[in-house]
């Protein structure tokens, strides 16, 4: 059961709740129906639970990012790897700009260019 829910993340679906969507990304996380995580919310205020139940709603309102909007439409977001393997391809060009520009700077042409500038 761990290895199903490693790769999940609790997020909120507003799109799916009555009030934020806490209760619809609990069930979405668990697999589980919305009107059962709903019953079981709704047992808990009841049987002496409110305050505690209130303010973990409230927290996790708070706490919880919406689902994006891709994930939503059946996209799946892209894993860390890949998203490492751009943000590493796209430092890689810029170092590489970086180093094309040092060497220009340092380059004779470039002293040429400013000292006809100077003129």
């Amino acid at each position: 059961m761990t290895r199903l829910l490693k790769n999940k993340k609790l997020w909120r679906i507003p799109q799916q709740g009555k009030l934020k969507g806490v209760c619809a990304g609990i069930a979405h996380y668990l697999d589980v129906p919305v009107k059962l995580v709903r019953l079981i919310v709704v047992l808990s205020m009841i049987f002496g639970l409110f305050f505690f139940t209130l303010a973990a709603y409230i927290v996790l309102t708070f706490v919880l990012d919406p689902l994006p909007s891709n994930a939503a439409n059946g996209e799946e977001a892209p894993d860390s790897e890949t998203l490492f393997d751009a943000v590493d391809a796209e430092l890689a060009a810029g170092e590489r700009r970086l180093r094309e520009m040092e060497r220009y700077i340092t380059s004779d042409t470039f002293t040429l260019r400013s000292r006809f500038r100077q003129l």
